[in-house]
């Protein structure tokens, strides 16, 4: 029978147990019975809990993007592929051969092009844009808003430089909207809020059924000779996806041709709405240049870090920080640490790490090559960023 008052003592105890039932202090009796009620648990499991459990929380904090993305391939199957639709081109090629190519006819006149976006703060990539597309566009539309997708008060940035753009003022359809400012809102509501206002601000500009409407983010230029095709050609598809050659940063960095998000459609009154998801299964291939994070200095790329949708991707302060931005740039590394964003292993382990460098600068929006001083950031071995804007 163990003594009365000792629940830890019994025949069978040991010196610790004993111990407990001693005529020791307090003090001694609480760390005796402490022992007694740890001699069961193994040291190294001990350990594990109180010491590698905090660590591995720790990396898992730091670290669960990364640790999502890779394991991408295993919750999240791979979209269903696009038919890709190939592209011919040849300046001295008439438009007549080049619509035959793509089994298409061609018409007595070209349909009107209306190029539409969400502007933030591209001023630079809106130059080139609009100076690639303007012999074909009939209509420039562009929506601003005094509030980031994230829900940041914002400068109406093209309303202050708008004198940059005197060349499109004829044909410029401009609108502001105002940001809604809802706290803690996914930012991806307050970016569908925009879109809808910029399907407002289409009609306003005056299209019709059968214009040709270019739906794509500032950054995703198409190709003016692939416009000027669509434009002139009969029987193309009513909604089609336009894909673009990938670069991050500037032209000297060329991640992948896996750009789609970018489309044009034959516009119909009532049916067609602006929108930046998938909606066709046709691709065009090699139909322009999407440059990603493609500015002049580094105040910008820390705008669009906090304004973006993406904002989450944010983890730490020091992703911020200007020198590390410029380092990050130069070596074609991923401003926010993070895997490439893939549905296969292989596909994946292909991308790791930084991107290459590439010196081609063959093939680039022809107002980007005219003014190559004016855009020497966005060429081969000009990484360097200026700190202020």
């Amino acid at each position: 029978m163990p003594e009365v008052g000792c629940p830890y003592c019994s025949k069978k105890t040991d010196d610790i147990c004993g111990s407990v039932c001693g005529g020791a202090s307090k003090a001694a009796l609480s760390m005796s019975r402490l022992r007694c009620a740890l001699r069961g648990f193994d040291l190294k499991a001990l350990l594990l809990l109180f010491v590698g459990v905090p660590i591995l929380l720790f990396i898992i904090y730091a670290h669960g993007q990364k640790i999502t993305y890779f394991l991408r391939p295993l919750w999240e199957a791979p979209p269903k592929p696009f038919k890709m639709m190939p592209h011919y081109h040849h300046e001295n090629a008439s438009m007549e051969s080049l619509c035959k190519l793509h089994g298409w006819g061609v018409r007595e006149m070209p349909r009107r092009v209306f190029d539409a976006v969400l502007f933030s703060n591209e001023l630079d990539i809106l130059e080139i844009r609009w100076n690639e597309l303007s012999p074909y566009v009939s209509e420039f539309i562009l929506l601003e808003s005094n509030s980031t997708f994230t829900g940041l008060m914002k400068p109406l940035v093209f309303a202050k430089n708008r004198r940059r753009f005197k060349f499109a003022e004829s044909r410029l359809t401009y609108g502001t909207v105002s940001g809604r400012f809802v706290k803690g809102e996914n930012p991806f509501v307050e970016e569908s809020y925009q879109r809808v206002a910029l399907d407002q601000l289409i009609r306003i500009a005056g299209i019709s059924d059968d214009d040709l409407l270019i739906m794509s983010d500032v950054d995703e230029i198409p190709s003016g000779h692939t416009i000027n095709l669509l434009r002139w050609c009969n029987e193309i598809p009513e909604k089609l996806h336009l894909q673009l050659r990938n670069y991050l940063y500037s032209f000297e960095f060329h991640l992948d041709d896996d750009s789609w998000r970018a489309s044009i459609h034959r516009y119909k009154s009532g049916k067609t709405r602006y929108a930046h998801f998938r909606q066709s299964d046709d691709l065009l291939a090699d139909s322009g240049w999407h440059c990603s994070f493609c500015f002049r200095h580094i105040s910008e790329f820390t705008f669009k870090m906090k304004a973006y949708s993406h904002v989450d991707r944010i983890r730490f302060a020091y992703y911020l920080n200007p020198a590390r931005i410029q380092d990050v740039i130069c070596h074609g590394a991923d401003l926010f640490d993070m895997l490439p964003e893939e549905y296969t292993f292989q596909k994946m382990i292909a991308k790791l790490g930084p991107i290459p460098s590439s010196y081609s600068a063959i093939d680039l929006p022809g107002y980007l090559i005219r003014n190559a001083e004016k855009f020497s950031f966005l060429l081969p071995g000009n990484c360097k960023r200026q700190q202020r804007g």
